[in-house]
């Protein structure tokens, strides 16, 4: 088996102003856990440190056996570092409403009697939400351009849509500076050693370079150790053994480089302090 030659330890050191770190790839591959072990390394080297999930089916609440939904909680009684779990649903309903009265008003001042309901979920259900932005303000300008034009006064009038959408147009740009900075931010993808996940992080791979987002590495989760495994072993966990040797092959010859680490298949659930620790002390060993 090829050797990393970047571990994960190594990175973060030769990374050292790194302030955002993320974990992505396919459902079930570890993401969660990989992010809590993550956070946990940060705050031993004595980073004041947020675990924080999107995730809207609790599993940074699970991993960590405590509700950190829509709270913050320290993460396994270690200093500086502590979880929160965003509310999504509550999150996108607030910021639906906040553009449903920009658009209301807007409605209303230019005598329009459709519901600002159909543009609002037609906006913010769009993966191309950006592009909407920039197309509304487009043409809140034009229109305003126009109201100028044609006005006799010179006074001008407030415009909350067209101040929301500056604001909002703001915070992308800044946002995107923060995920495409390689000195602050670093993605990192988890894969199992099987077919699916690793073609899932190879388009998220591709996808993220078009885009000019830092991507960190690979971390490859579940590895069955065959030198733990004995020859009357059943034949499924040698088949799987089998397997998983020809998708690490698959793996180095995809990422090469790009692995930071391989971890072993635990034989128990990664759930609670213990075993998250235990996690942390293998990812970054």
């Amino acid at each position: 088996m090829n050797p990393i030659t970047v571990s994960m330890t190594r990175f973060m050191q030769e990374h050292p102003k790194l302030k955002y770190i993320f974990f992505g790839g396919k459902g079930g591959v570890g993401k969660t856990v990989m992010a809590g072990a993550a956070a946990l390394w940060a705050a031993k080297q004595g980073k004041r440190t947020l675990l924080a999930s999107t995730n809207p089916v609790h599993s940074l609440s699970n991993l960590l056996e405590k509700d950190v939904f829509g709270k913050t909680a320290m993460v396994c009684d270690q200093e500086n570092c502590f979880a929160f779990e965003i509310d999504t649903k509550d999150t996108i309903e607030r910021s639906k409403q906040e553009i449903r009265e920009k658009i209301n008003w807007f409605l209303k001042f230019a005598d329009i009697t459709t519901q600002a309901e159909e543009f609002i979920e037609s906006a913010t259900m769009n993966p191309a939400f950006a592009l909407w932005v920039d197309k509304m303000l487009k043409s809140r300008e034009e229109a305003k351009s126009l109201r100028e034009l044609l006005s006799f006064s010179k006074k001008k009038e407030a415009d909350p849509l067209m101040d929301y959408l500056l604001g909002f147009k703001e915070r992308m740009a800044r946002a995107k500076e923060l995920l495409t900075d390689e000195a602050l931010t670093a993605f990192f993808f988890v894969t199992l050693p099987e077919s699916l996940p690793i073609a899932v992080i190879t388009r998220f791979i591709n996808w993220f370079h078009e885009f000019g987002i830092p991507v960190g590495g690979v971390i490859v989760n579940g590895v069955i150790q065959k030198e733990q495994v004995a020859d009357d072993a059943a034949a499924f966990v040698h088949n799987r053994i089998a397997m998983q040797q020809e998708h690490l092959q698959e793996i180095w010859r995809i990422f090469g480089e790009r692995v930071r680490a391989l971890l072993p298949l635990f034989e128990t659930e990664i759930k609670g302090a213990a075993t998250l620790h235990r996690l942390e002390s293998s990812l970054f060993a």
